[in-house]
């Protein structure tokens, strides 16, 4: 096989900039678009006219089934991504699932099994692993350049979406169509990096805003306190509210901090380690020298979708190794589902023994009590670059 056929699940937003990127653009080599798929009348009807050599599907089986693909790419609403996954290891193909990787960590953890059962490839939509700046970040902590990590701070606000955001599909921005807000929509991507570059914290306690600024029932303002294995802590700030919102990433550890803001890294180094610095100094108010440096990394953002897409393919064609491999999906879903489940049940999240199944049920348990009705929807697809 010399190209990978690929069939897209899903012609939204995502999936609409994805089929550019792949037919139109002709931005991934050796992928090429065998087919696509979507639900709405309306949507088929764009791809008939916009990608005419390209045959349309209604459903997703149908399209599995035609051995027009080797691949899908699943972009549609997060509770479907899941099954459908599963549905294409069944059907032997590779599988490229949207962020995130589901809504319940439950259901994605069957969606992990099915992939180790198939002999097929499973990649995850984390197009923020390709942004270079955040690349060498995880070189500094993972080389241990940054000494031992005491402390981890992301303020991460420049999500801002309007109400008519919000009212753009009947399923965002509910408990039964999306399973949550900014946490499962905007912040899978920085969910992702923050355990990518520091691992995993062991437990979460968590405040919520829900609905604390627009008309939605799920959360919009999000701050929580996270505890490392190695005594570190971390904290997260989020919000769809804020506008001008901040982007400042700050690691602290024994030989410094790091500050990523703006898309540029700087490396407040000490000359030694301030533990070996306190076992020595005898200054009362001594401090290790430290020098401000900045840290060179091309801050073009990276191929972001279209180097996932160009990684994936050539996993499947070369054996290249995947950059966001899908199983990892479920670790910064594990983040944002005990950040929730901190929330909801006003206590710690246990994050190495994640009460999975609780979880799932207090999910339910909020579709089943909602109340909120969702005003007058204007489906609309929008232009999503510039928004990642």
């Amino acid at each position: 096989m010399d190209k990978v056929r690929i069939g897209i699940i899903g012609l939204g937003n995502m999936g609409t900039s994805h089929a550019t990127h792949i037919h139109l653009d002709k931005r991934v080599p050796n992928l090429v678009l065998g087919a696509v798929c979507d639900i709405s009348a309306e949507r088929r009807e764009w791809a008939a006219k916009t990608l005419p050599e390209v045959p349309v599907f209604e459903d997703a089986l149908s399209m599995y089934k035609s051995g027009l693909i080797d691949a899908v790419l699943i972009a549609v609403p997060h509770y479907d991504h899941p099954p459908l996954a599963i549905q294409g290891f069944e059907h032997g193909l590779h599988v490229l699932v949207e962020k995130p990787a589901g809504v319940y960590t439950k259901q994605v953890l069957e969606m992990n099994e099915a992939a180790k059962k198939s002999d097929k490839l499973f990649c995850i939509m984390y197009n923020q692993r390709t942004n270079p700046v955040y690349q060498k970040v995880r070189d500094l902590v993972k080389s241990g350049e940054l000494g031992g990590i005491k402390r981890a701070v992301w303020i991460i606000t420049d999500w801002y979406r309007p109400q008519c955001y919000h009212d753009s599909g009947t399923w965002r921005s509910t408990w039964e169509g999306e399973g949550g807000g900014t946490l499962i929509n905007q912040n899978p991507h920085n969910l992702d990096l923050f355990q990518w570059i520091l691992g995993m914290p062991k437990r979460v306690r968590s405040f919520c805003g829900f609905g604390k600024f627009y008309n939605i029932e799920v959360e919009d303002d999000v701050t929580a306190y996270m505890e490392f294995e190695n005594g570190a802590s971390g904290v997260y700030i989020t919000s769809t509210a804020e506008s001008p919102g901040t982007n400042r990433l700050e690691i602290s550890g024994d030989m410094g901090k790091i500050v990523v803001e703006k898309n540029v890294i700087t490396f407040h180094r000490n000359r030694v380690s301030e533990r070996e610095f306190n076992k020595t100094n005898t200054a009362p108010f001594g401090r290790p020298e430290a020098w401000k440096c900045e840290v060179p990394a091309d801050t073009n953002g990276g191929e972001q979708h279209v180097g996932i897409m160009k990684n994936f393919t050539n996993a499947i064609l070369k054996g290249e190794k995947l950059l966001a491999p899908g199983e990892e999906g479920v670790l910064g879903l594990l983040i944002s589902n005990g950040i929730h489940y901190s929330a909801w049940t006003d206590s710690w999240a246990d994050l190495e023994n994640f009460d999975h199944d609780g979880f799932y049920n207090l999910l339910q348990d909020k579709i089943k009590a909602s109340t909120y009705v969702k005003p007058d929807v204007v489906q609309r697809v929008a232009d999503v670059a510039g928004t990642h």
